[in-house]
């Protein structure tokens, strides 16, 4: 184990210690979905932003890991779409927003879990950031691919209720800051990924679609989507 492994399993453990505290004095009562509204992700989503339109032929393009069944369990809302650019790039984009992280059972899952689920093979995944003049997304990074047929380079981040919590460090904080103030956290992940057997060029075109995507976002949205 890496030394910011073991710091970032103490922070974590540390986390869930004075969670379990604060626990004992405060239980959220309060839906933090609720106090904020729906997030609505259809909607605030726009079908065209800078070079990119949503793609009406790329039916059966976009595959969701997850079952139906799994999905209407696990989340609020769905959003999924496949976005071109005037080059013929195609971008798949999948949002899931489940308005109650508390119940371990219906909590936000994870694409190298549900990925190799559904067949596909993870190949490597790192961690990495992604500059937006807002601020700095925390992102991972996982290199997929089925059958040595399809490769599905993915690019990916998670919010639990106003902050960034890709590692669990971060989401036992996320939910402390919340739980202290009585209410009970939402989750939304946020997934975007392309067919390209370059993974770098992959993430290149990955980035850029997210940068114009979340410059293009209303900022009450864009806070719920990235806490910036």
């Amino acid at each position: 184990m890496s030394d910011l492994e073991r710091r970032r399993a103490w922070l974590a453990a540390a986390a869930m210690g004075l969670a379990a505290v604060g626990g004992q004095a405060l239980v959220p009562t309060k839906r933090l979905s609720e106090l904020r509204g729906p997030i609505e992700l259809k909607r605030n989503t726009p079908l065209s932003f800078a070079d990119w339109r949503v793609d009406t032929a790329a039916a059966g393009v976009l595959v969701n890991p997850q079952t139906q069944a799994l999905l209407d369990r696990l989340y609020t809302e769905i959003l999924e779409r496949t976005y071109v650019n005037s080059k013929g790039q195609r971008i798949m984009l999948s949002m899931a927003y489940g308005a109650d992280q508390s119940d371990p059972s219906v909590q936000l899952h994870y694409p190298e879990v549900c990925y190799p689920a559904q067949g596909f093979k993870v190949e490597r995944m790192h961690e990495g950031w992604i500059a937006l003049p807002p601020g700095r997304l925390h992102v991972k990074r996982v290199e997929t691919q089925y059958a040595n047929q399809r490769f599905e380079p993915v690019t990916y981040w998670t919010m639990m209720g106003d902050m960034q919590s890709l590692d669990l460090f971060a989401k036992r904080l996320a939910e402390l800051r919340h739980g202290l103030r009585g209410e009970i956290v939402d989750g939304v992940l946020i997934r975007v990924s392309s067919i390209n057997t370059d993974s770098a060029a992959a993430f290149a075109l990955q980035d850029r679609f997210i940068t114009d995507l979340v410059a293009a976002l209303a900022p009450a949205f864009r806070h719920r989507l990235t806490g910036f």
